[in-house]
């Protein structure tokens, strides 16, 4: 357990979320804290302004139990029990996966056939209002595949030239005009659908380029000893830092800071 008054400031989504985040994290039942909201966080519109829930966990003091007489011996003594085993060494952190913050921003999401064609339709009128000459193809993507077996998404890729701008810094503008056209055929389907945009097959290569990072940077918290921390990247992008050394015999992964500052940080076993 952890120390007594120990505090830790912790963000998600939602309030619940960062309480179980930070519970996990001091390894202590809810009974054992005192939990402060310091902000709700907000939701924000199209995915653009939103802030995350924060708040602050405080172990309780445990007062010590008092001192009481040991009773008068009734019979001797019954021999020792033999000696416990050594108990295992202690198994290494896993992986801490933002599975909650990337879960809308996922791209293997599914869709059905009707589904993607929406998009397409919705895709294709707002690029026409946004004055972007391009095309849309509906293609299958298995090289955005996480796990063996996992079905492959179907993405509509958008094509064509200086097309930079819908892709924008750390990909916020692409994720934001994807989780446009969620919203809009989910509105027309009656449920949530996982439409996946690309622009010119930008997520694969960021892919591939994210994932030769986090190779490299993980002999280098091996060869240093010491914990690598990388730059700010979007949920979307710290899932597949966390997802390519989830196996790694020699580092685990662990997510820190809040909102548009969190980061990936490499920690040697």
């Amino acid at each position: 357990m952890s120390n007594q008054n120990e505090s830790l400031d912790v963000s998600a989504k939602t309030v619940n979320e960062a309480i179980e985040q930070g519970l996990a994290q001091l390894g202590v039942a809810r009974e054992q804290v005192d939990v402060e909201i310091l902000s709700e966080g907000k939701r924000g519109i199209f995915g653009l302004g939103s802030e995350e829930a924060l708040v602050r966990l405080t172990v309780r003091s445990v007062p010590p139990a008092p001192a009481t007489e040991p009773p008068a011996p009734t019979a001797p003594a019954a021999p020792p029990p033999p000696p416990e085993p050594p108990a295992p060494a202690a198994a290494a952190p896993a992986n801490w996966l933002d599975e909650a913050d990337a879960d809308d921003e996922s791209d293997t999401g599914s869709s059905d056939a009707d589904a993607n064609e929406l998009a397409r339709g919705y895709l294709e009128h707002l690029l026409e209002l946004m004055s972007i000459q391009a095309q849309v193809v509906v293609r299958l993507a298995p090289d955005l595949v996480e796990n063996p077996g996992d079905p492959v998404p179907t993405v509509l890729d958008i094509t064509g030239n200086d097309l930079g701008i819908l892709i924008g810094r750390r990909s916020e503008t692409l994720q934001a005009l994807q989780y446009m056209v969620r919203l809009m055929v989910s509105k027309d389907k009656g449920s949530w659908q996982r439409v996946v945009l690309d622009v010119e097959s930008y997520r694969s290569r960021r892919r591939k380029s994210l994932q030769k990072m986090a190779e490299r940077m993980a002999e280098r918290a091996m060869s240093s000893r010491e914990r690598v921390v990388l730059e700010a990247m979007t949920p979307y992008e710290r899932r597949i830092i966390h997802l390519t050394l989830r196996d790694h015999p020699k580092v685990y992964t662990k997510s820190i800071g809040r909102e548009n500052n969190r980061k990936v940080t490499i920690i040697p076993k």
